[in-house]
């Protein structure tokens, strides 16, 4: 049991290193942020009682959890070096290599 748990470690590791699976889980994370999104328009627009209020409640909760939730896994991805960012700062302020 240690040895596959240790080997399902591993693997899990080594593929967070593959910027596509990160891009991918950032993807799916947005999409579910705009479905939730989208539902709490929906319940804000439907007639106003006390049923659909919890629902666009609910609904915007869960927005916001899945927003904070991605940006902790972003900061944490490219703290750990799981996913390299490149955009304007990165040109601005290139990362200082360790490496000698």
């Amino acid at each position: 049991y240690k040895q596959y748990k240790i080997c399902f470690t591993s693997y899990y590791l080594e593929s967070m290193n593959n910027p596509m699976i990160i891009k991918f889980l950032v993807i799916i994370a947005f999409i579910m942020i705009l479905v939730s999104l989208g539902s709490a328009l929906f319940y804000l627009i439907k007639p106003k009682n006390e049923e659909y209020s919890k629902k666009t409640l609910s609904a915007l909760t869960i927005r916001i959890s899945l927003s904070i939730i991605l940006f902790i896994f972003v900061f944490i991805a490219i703290a750990n070096g799981w996913y390299q960012p490149t955009g304007m700062i990165t040109k601005i302020h290139p990362p200082v290599s360790t490496k000698n």
